[in-house]
């Protein structure tokens, strides 16, 4: 898929592998980093893409610092889903509330002693069924007659967009391996101008820039949506289960099983 300018970690999950054999569909689900950066070209891009629903899991702050463009020239559907867990930006102000009552050695030390993205990702499962279950629903209600497909986002559309897909493509089928390389991806698509300028601004904060905080803002490893994965399992024994358990029905499993695995 060419690139949307302005947008670094947009793709199309279709392709994806799936258990009983066969791939994804595209042009059903999206995910992207955040669409304030748009540049126009990149407006009239997404205009031309099957995206009618934009699901944004940033919170009211995020969204105020950044808001989404989108394209004027047809609907587009924007969701609100906020989810807490996932917000650097409330990260970045605890660690500057520290950094303004503390000595060096111990802001250092707080910018080490950070919480783990599979943290983060187990804490977002424990308190956002519902908000996955909703997303699933818009899935599961897109069609193939009109520009109704989904696109989700967050900030860097890695963690809680990176969660919400890894939930959606496992419950429609998807091999594991296959979630989890696409989840995987993101720190390539975001290293370089991305993954720099967000070291800037921390840097600009006074805040250490250690490798853990390095991960957490722009890293995606392989082991921590794995994390996410096993503690799914264990809890409700399958991505489906864990949707059903924040309201979708299993119609609307159905429906969203259809959407992406055909």
């Amino acid at each position: 898929m060419a690139r949307i300018e302005g947008l670094y970690n947009f793709r199309d999950t279709g392709g994806i592998a799936l258990t009983g054999g066969g791939e994804t569909r595209p042009g059903v689900l999206y995910r992207s980093d955040a669409l304030g950066a748009l540049t126009p070209e990149g407006v009239d891009a997404l205009a031309a893409t099957r995206i009618g629903v934009v699901v944004d899991f940033r919170t009211p702050k995020e969204r105020q610092s950044a808001p989404d463009r989108l394209p004027a020239t047809r609907p587009v559907r924007l969701i609100e889903l906020p989810l807490l867990e996932g917000d650097l930006g409330q990260l970045a102000g605890e660690a500057m509330q520290a950094a303004t009552s503390a000595d060096a050695a111990t802001v250092a030390a707080a910018a080490t002693d950070l919480p783990t993205l599979g943290d983060i990702y187990v804490g977002m499962l424990e308190h956002g069924a519902e908000s996955f279950a909703a997303t699933a629903r818009l899935v599961a209600v897109s069609t193939d007659d009109a520009p109704t497909a989904v696109l989700v986002h967050c900030t860097a559309g890695k963690d809680r967009t990176g969660v919400a897909t890894a939930l959606l493509l496992s419950a429609a089928g998807a091999e594991r391996s296959a979630v989890v390389a696409d989840y995987a991806a993101s720190a390539g698509n975001l290293a370089g101008p991305w993954a720099e300028g967000m070291y800037a601004m921390l840097a600009q904060l006074g805040i250490p820039l250690t490798p853990p905080l390095q991960t957490l803002v722009a890293g995606s490893p392989a082991t921590e949506i794995e994390r996410a994965l096993d503690w799914i399992e264990a809890e409700h024994g399958s991505a489906a289960a864990y949707l059903r358990s924040g309201g979708l029905d299993d119609d609307e499993l159905t429906a969203l099983q259809t959407r992406l695995a055909g």
